[in-house]
């Protein structure tokens, strides 16, 4: 309908000489605070202007331009500075509700993609440990990216870059944990680090056992490797627990030999230099860097010539680049630097970066402060443990409310969508009990949401047909103008790569659909027909967009 509005006002203001586009005037079209007051609103004030006049006389001279309201409008008015158009809305209902139950798990969907491959980077823990509550938000933004770019035909290949060529694995390697169990690996890591910390002589010999592991020395490498497969197992096996899988698993350390041919080509571009400590940087002087930081440099080797982490990453990125054209990566916050750094290297070899999500952390709270988890000090919560604890509140709120439902699903939902509801460069301070409440923003509320209208659907026995829709209420306009707008979210959504404008669009459907059901009896009331329709409208709706936050519906509660 915004198009059909847009093209209305672009014939009429034509005539008043003023020329814009249909995009252009979809982007001022409002949605009313009431429906009082139409379903669509053009404000005027950005006409003033142009048109030498006051935005009401603007308002009514447009007005006057369009004539008779076209079919589909119940009426076309002006208030103040505002044209406010009006929909048929009965044969709006009747087509949209038609709409969806034709088209299911399909409404909603746009063929952006047109099937092109598109390459999404995400999660990249480094295989040292289980991953913990911290980190797992890179994997869960980056899942229902996945999903979106699915929903809008790409067909997403999603990628799991293995650090394998790191100082934490030559650290575990100098632990001799090559022996050990996944679960033992965090424990072993802790100590080590502390460690490594204090002494060096033990920093030395890790230094030297990443030396011996890019050198290709045998035994080395195959310690480097029986960690890395350990860990990389482990972290599998827990993400596809909560729904996260991937398809390929790709290794730093086979890009060590493509990291040298990266050298020979930036050492062509002249901005390559060595430091008194004969360390090989890229200078990055006269380029956005240098106002990020005092030195912009971006150091390539260690002093014995050696290969460090940016210079196989660029490696990895121009590979990604050659195999799809659209390329994603998610990136914490404290790596903003760290990819302008990437992306002006790459600049300079003639390609251009990824299109980069940055997310900030989920805090850890103890002891009357907050801070971000770290790994190496111990100051983590494990997704493993977390998942375990959630499952057993899930148990006990389930237990409590005498409902059904299954506790991992309720656990998972109350997890993933506490996470995407907040904007990814917004921190998130967790709270499991809040996340698990089954009402308000919450994962189970949607749940309960949905198997409420489940309840209803199979309680109501064949609905009579009906030749004519009745007068609708308040409450079912507003239901219906919701569900109206899910396919205008996903565009955004994919347009801003931010899952949480559909979470958002979520809990506000589900609590809509809520007031309607008090508002608005559906068995034996005289519109039962097309309320069941529309219940059935609402469910299928909300299935598909919490499926695009990774969370399964449940029938029953």
């Amino acid at each position: 309908m915004k198009e059909a509005i847009a093209g209305i006002l672009k014939k009429a203001l034509k005539e008043l000489k003023v020329d814009l586009k249909k995009e252009e005037i979809e982007r001022f079209l409002e949605t009313p605070p009431s429906s009082d007051m139409g379903d669509y609103a053009f404000p005027c004030f950005f006409l003033a202007s142009k048109l030498k006049q006051e935005p009401s006389q603007i308002a009514l001279e447009i007005r006057g331009k369009i004539g008779t309201a076209p079919e589909d409008f119940e009426s076309i008015q002006t208030s103040g500075p505002y044209i406010n158009f009006f929909l048929d809305r009965k044969k709006m209902a009747v087509d949209l509700v038609r709409s969806i139950l034709a088209k299911k798990d399909n409404f909603g969907k746009i063929d952006i993609g047109k099937k092109q491959k598109a390459l999404v980077e995400h999660t990249s823990i480094n295989p040292n440990a289980s991953p913990h509550v911290g980190r797992v938000r890179n994997a869960i933004i980056g899942d229902s990216i996945v999903r979106i770019l699915e929903f809008v035909n790409f067909k997403p290949e999603v990628h799991y870059y293995v650090n394998d060529v790191s100082k934490q694995i030559a650290m575990l390697v100098l632990a001799k944990a090559e022996k050990l169990k996944f679960e033992n690996m965090l424990k072993k890591y802790i100590q080590i680090s502390k460690k490594v910390k204090k002494s060096e002589k033990l920093e030395k010999q890790v230094f030297e056992l990443l030396r011996k592991f890019e050198d290709g020395n045998r035994e080395t490498v195959s310690k480097f490797r029986k960690i890395t497969k350990t860990c990389v197992k482990g972290q599998k096996e827990i993400l596809s627990e909560i729904g996260i899988n991937y398809d390929y698993f790709d290794y730093e350390s086979d890009y060590l030999s493509k990291a040298k041919d990266v050298f020979l080509k930036l050492s062509k571009t002249k901005k390559l230099h060595k430091d008194k400590e004969k360390r090989f940087y890229l200078d990055q002087k006269s380029t956005p860097v240098e106002k990020k930081m005092k030195s912009p440099v971006l150091v390539l080797t260690r002093s014995d010539g050696t290969g460090l982490y940016p210079l196989r990453d660029i490696a990895y990125t121009l590979d990604k680049l050659k195999k799809s054209g659209k390329n994603i990566i998610i990136l914490g916050e404290d790596q903003k630097l760290y990819f302008l750094q990437i992306n002006e290297a790459l600049k300079l070899l003639g390609q251009a970066s990824p299109e980069v999500v940055h997310y900030s952390f989920i805090l850890l709270k103890g002891k009357g402060k907050t801070k971000k988890m770290s790994t190496r000090k111990g100051d983590i919560v494990l997704l493993s443990d977390f998942l375990d604890e959630a499952i057993d509140k899930a148990k006990k709120a389930i237990s409590k409310r005498e409902t059904k439902g299954d506790p991992k699903n309720v656990a998972i939902s109350a997890i993933k969508y506490s996470i995407l509801k907040n904007n990814p460069n917004k921190a998130i301070l967790f709270d499991l009990n809040e996340a698990l409440n089954f009402e308000g923003d919450t994962g189970p509320y949607m749940l309960y949401s949905y198997a409420r209208a489940s309840s209803i659907l199979r309680k109501a026995k064949k609905a009579k047909k009906q030749s004519k829709l009745r007068q609708l209420e308040p409450k079912e306009i507003e239901l219906i103008s919701k569900l109206s707008q899910f396919q205008e979210i996903i565009l955004n959504s994919y347009k801003n790569l931010n899952p949480s404008l559909i979470a958002n669009y979520s809990y506000q459907l589900a609590k809509i659909f809520n007031e309607f059901y008090h508002a608005c009896p559906v068995i034996g009331s005289p519109n039962e027909s097309f309320r069941l329709s529309l219940v059935e409208a609402f469910r299928i709706v909300l299935k598909n967009s919490l499926s695009l936050l990774g969370i399964e519906t449940l029938e029953r509660m």
